[in-house]
């Protein structure tokens, strides 16, 4: 019995922490993403704010910064928000 409710314990405790680090990881937050920019038609690596407007459904909401632009402000039209 004891041995029992030990390992019922255990065993929830493992999938509680599983199920937490999985919705960590996949989870909304800012996400490194590569995307091609139809401005400049390159390649551009970019930092994307991802959230989630309703339940189980992830948007890229803006785009934190950009490999192709220099400084700390995005000075372009961010269109490569269409396809991410």
């Amino acid at each position: 019995m004891t041995s029992t409710l030990v390992l019922a314990i255990v065993g929830g405790l493992v999938f509680w922490s599983i199920m937490g680090y999985a919705i960590w990881w996949y989870g909304p937050g800012l996400r490194k993403r590569s995307v091609r920019c139809p401005e400049l038609k390159r390649r551009a690596k970019v930092l994307a704010d991802q959230r989630e407007p309703e339940f189980c459904c992830l948007v890229v909401a803006d785009i934190k910064s950009c490999s192709l632009v220099k400084g700390p402000a995005l000075t372009c039209g961010k269109g490569c928000l269409s396809h991410l």
